[in-house]
Order: C-alpha cells, then structure tokens, then sequence
C-alpha cells in the first residue's frame, strides 16, 4: 500500500442518504471522500415517477438543509440556480414533486467531484488497518482497488415479492417499481389487479382509475383492515427526532419488534389527500348510475398465484376477517409490495469485523457504525430494528449523515439538536432520581 491514496471515507451506493453524505462532506477539506455506484447514473425510482407524485416529507428534507441550512447543495439553491425558486414560491406547497426531486439529486451529483457511478465493488477486505475496496468499472472492465479508513454503505433495498411468484416465469406480474415501464402493457388487458396497502398501490390504482371508463377493469386488495392513510399529525411527527430514536434505540430488543409491529400507518400508509382523491374519482365515476369498474378488497391476504389454462392469472386469497379463502382470476398483476434490505455479497471479506445480533442482523451503535470497534463501517437504512420507523425516513438523513460525519471527525462540525420535541419519550432523569432518593429514604427510616 506505499504509495496508495488512503480515502477517509468511501461510500458504496448512490442514493439519496449516500448522496446527502457526499454533499456534506464536500467542503470539509480534511475528509478525502470517495462514493461509488454500479449504476450507470442516478435515477431515484423511475418506475414511480409519476407526473404528479410528491415526496411525503417537505422540501426541507433534502440532502443537507437539516443538517446545513447554509449549504449550496440544498434544495431551495437549486431552485435559486435553475431559475425556479419564484415559481415554487408562488405554488406555495411544501411538498415536492418526486420527478422534480430526482432532477435536483441529478443536478447536486453534477456540482460533486466524489461520486463515480458504473462502478462495481466486488469485495472488502480488511489488511493492516485499512480497507481494500475491490471495484470494476463497468464499462472498461478494469479493475481497481481503492484504500480507505472508513466505509459507509449505501446500497439501499430492493423489490420485495411473494417467495411463490417467479418473475422469468410470472412476466406479467410485476413489482410496482416497475411500473411506468409497463403501463403501456397493462393498459391491453382487460383487468389488471394490484397488491399492496402503502403509497405506491394507492398512486397505482389512481393512476389507472380512468382507464376504467375505456372497459379496464381494476381490482385492489390489501391484508391490513383498512386502506390507512399516514398518520401526519404534528406531535405524531415529533417522533422523527433524536430523541425519540435514542429512546427507541435504548429499549429491548423484544420491545422494539413489539412496537415496530404497531408503527405502520407512522410510515407504510397512504398520503391522506391521496385517499380522498381516491374516492371522489370514484364518486365521480359512480354519477351516472354505471357501475364502478374497481373493486377495492381489505383483509385479503395473498397466499399463491398460478397460471390458468386460458394464460390469466389465479390468485389465491384468504379473507383475514371472515376467515374464508377465495380465488380471483386477472391478467396482470401490480405487486406494491414494498421492499428489503439484501446484504451485499461483497461483505464477506470483511465479516469477522461485522457485529450481529441474535437475529444475525447487523448489530448497530448509536452512531450507525455495525463493526467491532464502533467507528470503521457505517449503514444507511438498514437500521430499522435497532433506531426504528425513522430509518427509511428522508427527513432524517441529514440528521444521520451529520451524526456519522461527526463520529469520523470525532468532534462536532455538523450541530446535531439534542432535544427538539415537546414530549417525554422516557422517564425523565430527575423523576428517577427522586424515586431513587425516595426509596433510599425510607429504606433507612425502616
């Protein structure tokens, strides 16, 4: 390694968190960052991209504001640099479009000089105090291998689908992610049925709802027992904060499964707005006196999908309520059925330095950092089961970002607020101690 560049940092996966890391790091002239990415570039879920679609966090919850509101890679700077900020201004909505926020992750990664994308990492190692990133570039085929003190991985997840469906078997039952670039297909069948209880399924569902009145018929069936809508309420939110993902992070492991089993509608339901939208269209379609061409099923959980003799699609359902099982016939299938996190091959390298819990889950500090000594390898999203429902939220990625600069630097250079809601999450520290004096009192007047 004489001779070699040491980085601090390389990230692996350009998303938006590892992104907003690499724009945070950016003017710090004592970090040598690199961030790599197989992808050819970046493009931020464009089977959903919908023309309409909006981020469910406000416009703040960009890459850096929460962490830097000086930054020149935030949001509202965009704006200013490609002449839009009047025209956002005068829309007054705080929600930004989906389409416009992967033109704004586009335009930060070309002000960027640390993000190289077609870059396969193929293997960690771990020799002499340092790590080997091992990558290929994809379109040359050469190899490389690239020296660093500290790794953030950024891989993010991938569509999720029922073990029983075969995509290269099933072709025309596909994951929502995919959506965009087979709507041209779904829109020759005569019914197309979708999967799901979140955002994706509802923007699905209200995408094609027109296409009923030109003899689509439209079926959507989720197991919760409701179509539920995000709960958004201002003290609900106060849960994305610090605070509470330190009193999460501080609780047994049986109690947080515990509580993340009762945390869907804080970040798997469905923009309200989106639902009332839902249902006028098909007030407004039920005017006439025509039958609706939709059907919208709760509690039915989807057990197996086989392929009929006439080429349609059986699914087999169970009816969580009435506990009865049922068959619907369709011939395509849309599955909003969210999606996992997949451990990178490339990690076995460097496995003995990885600490894992019980599960065989990455045992994660505090500060986002899964490796022995608790300041070499960092995760983004991929901490659900230890800092809880906030994980995947991109309002807080500044804030994670900031907290792994930070614990790299070993000094604060990024402000990280402490407390910034109104609520307790715990007992409070001065209420235990008077328990505490309390008991000692009476032990000794005993």
């Amino acid at each position: 390694m004489q001779n070699q560049k040491i980085y601090d940092i390389v990230g692996i996966g350009i998303g938006p968190f590892n992104l907003g890391l690499a724009a945070l790091c950016a003017p710090i002239s004592s970090l040598t960052t690199l961030f790599l990415d197989q992808a050819s570039e970046f493009n931020w879920h464009p089977g959903m991209m919908l023309s309409d679609a909006t981020l469910q966090v406000p416009f703040m919850a960009d890459l850096v504001t929460m962490a830097d509101p000086t930054s020149p890679y935030s949001f509202l700077n965009y704006l200013k640099q490609t002449d839009r900020l009047y025209k956002f201004y005068i829309r007054e909505d705080f929600f930004v479009l989906r389409k416009e926020y992967n033109a704004y992750c586009k335009w930060t990664i070309n002000h960027l000089q640390n993000c190289h994308f077609g870059q396969k990492v193929t293997r960690v190692n771990y020799v002499d105090g340092v790590y080997q990133v091992e990558k290929v570039d994809q379109s040359s085929g050469i190899s490389e291998t690239i020296f660093t003190k500290k790794i953030v991985l950024g891989t993010g997840t991938a569509p999720k689908v029922p073990n029983f469906i075969r995509p290269a078997e099933h072709k025309n039952a596909i994951h929502s992610s995919a959506y965009l670039r087979f709507k041209s297909t779904l829109l020759k069948q005569k019914t197309v049925t979708i999967i799901g209880s979140g955002q994706s399924a509802a923007e699905i569902f209200y995408d094609l709802l027109p296409e009923t009145e030109n003899g689509l018929k439209l079926k959507w069936f989720t197991r919760p027992d409701r179509f539920f809508p995000m709960e958004y309420s201002k003290l609900t939110l106060e849960l994305t904060s610090p605070e509470y993902v330190d009193h999460f992070y501080n609780l047994s492991d049986a109690k947080r499964k515990q509580l993340l089993g009762k945390q869907n509608s804080l970040f798997k339901g469905i923009n309200f707005e989106l639902i009332n939208q839902i249902f006028d269209k098909l007030y407004e379609l039920s005017v006439d006196g025509e039958k609706v061409n939709a059907e919208l099923m709760p509690n039915c959980q989807l057990n197996n999908l086989t392929v009929n003799t006439d080429g349609k699609y059986q699914l087999d359902f169970y009816h969580t309520e009435s506990e009865k099982d049922f068959a619907v016939e369709t011939d395509c299938v849309v599955l909003a059925t969210g999606y996992k996190y997949n451990e990178p091959s490339f990690l076995s390298g460097i496995n003995d330095r990885i600490i894992r819990n019980a599960d065989g889950l990455f045992q994660v500090h505090r500060n986002y950092a899964i490796d022995v000594n608790g300041n070499e390898i960092f995760v983004q999203n991929v901490e659900l089961h230890t800092h809880g429902f906030v994980t995947p939220d991109l309002g807080m990625g500044a804030y994670r970002n900031a907290s792994i600069i930070n614990a790299i630097l070993g000094f604060e250079i990024y402000k990280i607020e402490k407390r910034i809601a109104f609520q307790q999450f715990s007992v409070p520290d001065e209420i235990q101690e008077n328990e505490l004096s309390n008991a000692e009192l009476q032990l000794s007047e005993d």
